[in-house]
């Protein structure tokens, strides 16, 4: 009687875990939860192939500056840890790409991503879409650069 009772929990363990004839066309699928190597190393959104963002321009640096205030500020800082992780030196350790594509889309970086996947387990909060054009995203971008060459917070 325990030998088949064991036969029967393992049979049920065995189906559960699946049969393991993943096909290439699983792996592919984007609904198969497997991300691309260009979307883990920038990230989920709008932006999927690398940019060429060129030099700072100041000018976009002093928009960004204002667009980081009034949507951004609330939750983070640039050199401490607040609501979300310090943004100081983000440019030096993310890609371009993958900060563009995390703010203008965080709910899916949050669900879909293991950096997002990460941050929400350690500041336990997601980020909200702010509602920023892809255009005032990059000049959100330029600001952040431009703190992390200079150090100079254009909104002081």
């Amino acid at each position: 009687m325990k030998k088949a009772i064991l036969l029967i929990i393992t049979l049920l363990f065995l189906a559960a875990c699946g049969n393991g004839d993943e096909t290439a066309d699983d792996a592919e699928d984007p609904g198969s939860g497997e991300l691309t190597d260009f979307e883990l190393e920038h990230g989920i959104g709008p932006i999927d192939e690398p940019l060429e963002v060129g030099d700072i321009n100041l000018d976009r640096a002093r928009a960004g500056a204002e667009y980081f205030d009034s949507r951004c500020a609330s939750c983070h800082r640039m050199e401490q840890r607040f609501v979300g992780p310090p943004l100081g030196n983000i440019t030096e350790n993310r890609s371009h790409e993958f900060v563009i594509n995390f703010i203008l889309n965080p709910e899916e970086m949050t669900q879909k991503h293991p950096v997002g996947q990460a941050l929400l387990q350690e500041y336990l909060t997601t980020m909200p879409y702010q509602n920023v054009t892809e255009e005032q995203a990059f000049e959100i971008l330029d600001f952040l650069r431009h703190y992390a060459d200079t150090g100079e917070d254009l909104r002081d």
